[in-house]
């Protein structure tokens, strides 16, 4: 056992000072933060839907030979690769089938008592599967909408930025009180926990799932009759990156070696993701962290056809399709698909974006049909999908009310997660954006903005790199010591 860390860690409960770890926090973060900022935009720049006159190039003939080295590498044959794909395409007519027919019902919904007991076998298979699970009822409603009001009028207060930058429907904000708020809110926290212990590390090393971390995103309000944030079907956290690095495809392994083994894909094993290079083209809004599980809190009340996310429930057996696709083609006059290693084509991979789909790239998901909205969700309700799972947002805002929602991930304790809160950390205390999203001024100057004498528990302050981690157990000594290395030396 490394005595040092559980000792400094339990006297850092009892005797830290806030307004230290502030000083502490600045000195340290000054000496070791290297990350390079980006450069400032908006939501617009990572996606191609939300700007329709975007023309996308064909990717660079390397890419051609790329496929050729991914099946080496992985130890696939020509026909491993064939069977593997014809096994997934009957696969998905029966998935797509049984989405279509179930609508929002395959859409798993718990509630926080749920979570505090402990979900079951049946909830836990069905969010599995599906990859999304909606949690009713953590934060009280009243507190969540006490939360829009006060971001509405620091909005007021302030020169704020977003998109579009005429009718701002998602904003550049990343600093403010209610986001530090909800972050922190011992429900949200408990929430996280529950749902990363889906995941597993083999080597008990490398990754921490019982400590959720805040990982800095923006907010969004949507007004009704809004039809500029149109987001369609996408993947977060890199394109192209899935098959050109190397760490990140091995992540895929058993679909990319062909055969059978795409059934065998486990999307909640973290062996090789978590040292993946999500971004390698160092893009705007590009994940770097390793995030197992997307989300949002809802500020509003948000049904089906009012602005609301849309996802694709079919977690591993999508992600086998997607990871295949790139290598086949229809064949002549629309007959069967056949192999394709010679061409550059990666459908809907655009370097510098996430990965995005629809029914002409990506035929074989009915994208039009299985897309499938939320249920009806209320203030304080939080919906996370696994990083892995398609979604989109509605076209349009048909309700009456604005659907709006926090974006906040379930984030675990890593060395390399570390590494970026300390990074999100000197920004937050500077007032700029999180390092992943847009640069600029952020909201440096702005009046009213969260410092960090607005993280008022112990458990909060840890979760954004302001108090030491505290290690659960014998086995994750070695991870906590090193993680608290990185943020205080």
């Amino acid at each position: 056992m490394i005595v040092s860390t559980i000792v400094h860690a339990r006297h850092a409960l009892t005797t830290w000072s806030l307004s230290q770890t502030c000083s502490r926090t600045m000195m340290t973060t000054a000496a070791q933060t290297k990350r390079a900022s980006k450069q400032e935009g908006t939501i617009a720049d990572v996606f191609t839907s939300l700007d329709p006159g975007t023309k996308v190039a064909a990717l660079p003939a390397r890419f051609a030979q790329l496929k050729k080295d991914v099946l080496t590498d992985m130890g696939a044959t020509h026909a491993s690769i064939v069977q593997a794909w014809k096994q997934v395409l009957a696969a998905l007519e029966e998935r797509t089938k049984e989405i279509v027919s179930l609508g929002g019902e395959v859409i798993p919904r718990v509630s926080f008592t749920d979570i505090e007991r402990g979900l079951s076998n049946n909830q836990k298979d069905r969010i599995r599967k599906s990859g999304v699970v909606v949690v009713m009822g953590a934060v009280p409603k009243e507190e969540a909408l006490r939360w829009k009001t006060s971001v509405k009028e620091y909005i007021t207060a302030n020169p704020v930025k977003g998109f579009p930058a005429n009718d701002i429907q998602v904003y550049e904000l990343y600093n403010t009180k209610p986001q530090i708020a909800a972050r922190t809110h011992p429900a949200i926290l408990r929430t996280q926990q529950e749902l990363l212990r889906f995941w597993h590390d083999p080597s008990n090393k490398h990754v921490d799932f019982s400590i959720p971390i805040s990982y800095f995103d923006r907010l969004r309000i949507r007004t009704p009759g809004d039809r500029s944030f149109t987001v369609g079907p996408h993947i977060d956290g890199g394109s192209v990156e899935r098959w050109e690095d190397l760490t990140f495809r091995r992540v895929f392994r058993r679909i990319l070696a062909g055969g059978s083994g795409w059934r065998l894909h486990d999307p909640f094993d973290v062996s090789w993701r978590v040292d993946a290079k999500q971004d390698l083209y160092n893009a705007p809004g590009q994940c770097s962290v390793f995030r197992c599980w997307q989300g949002w809190t809802s500020l509003s009340t948000t049904g089906v056809g009012e602005g609301t996310l849309r996802v694709l429930p079919m977690l591993s057996l999508a992600t086998a399709y997607i990871m295949l696709r790139p290598f086949f083609r229809p064949g002549p006059a629309g007959g069967e698909w056949v192999l394709d290693l010679e061409s550059s084509s990666f459908p809907g991979s655009i370097p510098g974006k996430g990965q995005e789909l629809n029914e002409e790239t990506h035929p074989h998901l009915r994208l039009g049909e299985t897309m499938t909205s939320i249920p009806e969700i209320q203030p304080g309700d939080q919906v996370y999908w696994h990083c892995d799972t398609v979604h989109s947002v509605e076209k349009l805002h048909g309700g009456q009310g604005d659907s709006s929602v926090f974006y906040i991930p379930a984030v675990p304790l890593s060395v390399k997660n570390a590494t970026y809160i300390r990074d999100q950390r000197a920004n937050f205390v500077h007032g700029l954006p999180a390092p992943d999203f847009p640069g600029g001024s952020g909201e440096s100057t702005f009046t009213g903005r969260a410092t960090a004498q607005d993280i008022t528990t112990s458990q909060g302050r840890r979760a954004l790199g302001f108090e030491p981690f505290v290690s659960g157990g014998v086995e994750n000594d070695e991870l906590v010591d090193a993680a608290n290395r990185v943020l205080f030396g």
